[in-house]
């Protein structure tokens, strides 16, 4: 009958589901499921006389060596499994119950014996996550909190207590979290979010300054979410993030950027930075009062859409030779154009500007507004220009006066001799009358050079706005006899509302002067006719007197024309006076004259009246 029972019993061990063994007390496998046979790739043929020490040895020493401990107790072993190179690695746990006979004698084991790798694989990667979420948090700094709100209970990881600078085994409170931040704002913001999360359910991440337990300031970011359960808020969780070194680099930074802010739009220079587009990046005050455009109005725009195209074509080129070339451009001459058509000259220079892997990204400008200086410098130019016909005039007069008073001096020093040596009285006479002349002719000539010195050295030229028309006809009505004399005709075609500013005197001796030039030199075979016009041209008013007379040779006489005492036709009344003068009056009023002329066809005098400085 126990025969009969041992072999339903083996049967029943052996299709158990269940990995089961029966072992003896010696270590002896007795009996097996095939499950647990199959575990450790046995047959039943193998299991005889085999020792469980020497089959789990094979497998894992360190778990064959601790069996025998094991064997008659209630406990449980965990051993890892590898058959060989290249086979994965398995996880068994093998519970021991002790096997009993039925007089109740310890006579061995039961191990169940049960796969857990899969258990262990898990476990094993949950803790690779646990270690590689504590490294991150450790590392960023970042630690998380939350809040149990039915518990009401709050809790603080490992990293938001070293933020803390509190003990691991700190428990924290609500009310003693939020005394930590700072009092007023922090804690303030800090209550408001808080209350916010639990009424409303709304988010926050908000940056704050803590005390810690020591007692130091810090940067922090405190972020909190709300957990709902069907519709309720049951949980919030949240993250809270040492972020001090990051705040006071991005104070430091802020610092720098408004010194360097504050230098650059104070600098008396147009400073912009432009991108490889040549799209502004950054301008400053200067730049924009320049343009009449704020930042945001210039951010982004090219010289395109500022200047005129021809400059804008030329900056661009400039700004692709400095990026193509890497060599800055430096103190270059420029004219700037906008397009309401205001020029302004800049003395520029552009820089290369490179990224930090020494790349070219853009350039740097800086441009100085050197109008100012420009019109210094052609004011300058001007002068000397004025100084250098002056001084010719000077050397010029000097020679003049020399010859002259010369003349005239050898003229008395001869006549004085004839008298002295004369006796005949009526020839004494006549010589003493011939002095009277030549005194006569001295003090025209005295009279001519004075007049010339006036006009040369009177520097404060009280100029005043004359109606051009008028004048012309009040200078016409004095010369009424004069013209009526010579059938001379005057056809004033000048706009009866033009006005140029001259001083009086010189605009008379102007008129008078060039319309007596043409009566003097009219022509024998036609009646004189002087035809008058005026325009405004820029910045100055022409003036034109044209006349049908004798003409000049301009190839002979041009050089000679305005000069001194200078005439070219046999004209008893010509004294070569009229014209120098007026060329001395205008030029001294910052004009000029210049002069057309066919022989026997007549002449043209061009007056420029400058208007520039009105």
């Amino acid at each position: 009958m126990k025969a009969v029972e041992s072999i339903a019993q083996h049967y029943l061990l052996k299709q158990l589901p269940t990995a089961l063994a029966l072992v003896g007390m010696d270590g002896i496998l007795v009996d097996a499921s095939d499950s647990w046979l199959h575990t450790f790739g046995l047959t039943p043929k193998d299991t005889v006389g085999i020792h469980v020490y020497d089959l789990f040895k094979d497998y894992n020493m360190e778990c064959g060596q601790s069996l025998r401990d094991c064997l008659g107790k209630s406990t449980t072993n965990t051993c890892r499994f590898k058959k060989g190179e290249g086979s994965s690695e398995l996880w068994y746990e093998n519970t021991f119950t002790p096997w009993y006979d039925e007089k109740e004698n310890l006579i061995g084991s039961i191990i169940q014996t049960q796969n857990i790798t899969e258990e262990i694989c898990k476990e094993q990667e949950l803790n690779r996550m646990i270690n590689l979420l504590k490294t991150k948090s450790e590392v960023a700094k970042v630690g998380c909190w939350e809040y149990d709100l039915i518990e009401e209970q709050l809790f603080w990881c490992e990293e938001t207590k070293k933020i803390h600078e509190v003990p691991a085994s700190y428990t924290p409170e609500v009310n003693e979290a939020i005394s930590f931040y700072k009092q007023g704002f922090s804690r303030n913001k800090i209550s408001m979010l808080f209350h916010q999360a639990l009424e409303n359910g709304t988010p926050f991440s908000e940056k704050l300054i803590i005390l810690t337990s020591k007692g130091e300031e810090r940067w922090v970011r405190a972020s909190g979410k709300p957990i709902k359960e069907n519709g309720q808020i049951v949980k919030l969780f949240g993250t809270f993030q040492d972020i001090h070194e990051q705040v006071l680099a991005e104070l430091q930074t802020q610092e720098s950027q408004q010194l360097l802010t504050t230098l650059i739009d104070n600098l008396p220079l147009n400073v912009f930075v432009k991108d490889t587009d040549s799209r502004k990046i950054l301008v400053n005050k200067a730049e924009c009062d320049y343009l009449e455009k704020s930042p945001e109005e210039l951010i982004g725009r090219t010289d395109f859409d500022l200047y005129d195209t021809e400059i804008a074509k030329m900056s661009r080129d400039e700004d692709l030779e400095v990026m193509r070339t890497l060599k800055p451009i430096l103190g270059r001459e420029t004219i700037s154009v906008k397009k309401d058509g205001q020029t302004t000259n800049f003395l520029t220079s552009k820089i290369p500007l490179f990224d930090i892997e020494g790349k070219v990204n853009g350039l740097i400008g800086i441009s100085m507004d050197i109008s100012g200086l420009k019109k210094k410098e052609d004011q300058l130019r001007n002068l000397i220009n004025v100084t250098s016909l002056q001084n010719k005039k000077l050397i010029n007069f000097a020679h003049i006066v020399s010859h002259n008073l010369r003349s005239h001096s050898a003229n008395f020093s001869m006549l004085l001799e004839f008298l002295v040596k004369e006796e005949d009285e009526a020839e004494k006479e006549r010589i003493v009358g011939m002095l009277s002349s030549a005194s006569n002719d001295l003090m025209e000539t005295l009279e001519n050079l004075n007049q010339i010195i006036d006009i040369n050295t009177n520097v404060n030229l009280d100029k005043k706005p004359l109606n051009l028309h008028e004048n012309i006809s009040r200078v016409e009505k004095n010369l009424t006899a004069l013209l009526g004399q010579h059938r001379a005709e005057i056809k004033n075609n000048v706009p009866k509302d033009l006005c140029v500013h001259s001083v009086p005197a010189y605009l008379d001796s102007i008129i008078l002067n060039l319309i007596t030039n043409a009566i003097k030199y009219k022509s024998p075979d036609r009646n004189p006719v002087i035809t008058i016009n005026a325009r405004k041209q820029d910045k100055a008013v022409i003036f034109s007197f044209s006349d049908n007379g004798l003409g000049i040779d301009l190839e002979r006489y041009g050089g000679k024309i305005f000069g001194m005492y200078k005439t070219f036709h046999n004209n008893k009344e010509a004294r070569g006076l009229g014209l120098y003068i007026i060329k001395n009056q205008i030029e001294a009023m910052g004009g000029n004259i210049t002069v057309n002329s066919e022989v026997d066809k007549g002449t043209t005098f061009n007056v420029y009246f400058n208007e520039e400085s009105q």
